[in-house]
């Protein structure tokens, strides 16, 4: 039992570890440079002071003339 709390602990600060690690970009990262759900931080003064943008990526598929499932943008603290 003390082996899968001890394991859970050293789980939890790796993931912890990793988020305060994580890069912020300058710019937006190009169309197609983003998989579909993944997540960019961008630092790039659209947000207002104490915040960074969040970009998820979308699929980059056009049907119809737009995309299936756009780029979603939104600041986040950091």
């Amino acid at each position: 039992m003390q082996k899968i709390g001890i394991l859970c602990v050293a789980v939890c600060l790796i993931g912890l570890t990793t988020a305060a690690n994580a890069q912020v970009l300058k710019r937006e990262p190009p169309l197609g440079a983003l998989k579909p759900g993944q997540v960019a931080l961008v630092d790039d003064g659209v947000c207002p002071k104490g915040q960074v943008k969040r970009v998820v990526g979308g699929d980059h598929v056009k049907a119809g003339g737009r995309y299936q499932t756009e780029r979603q943008r939104s600041c986040v603290p950091t």
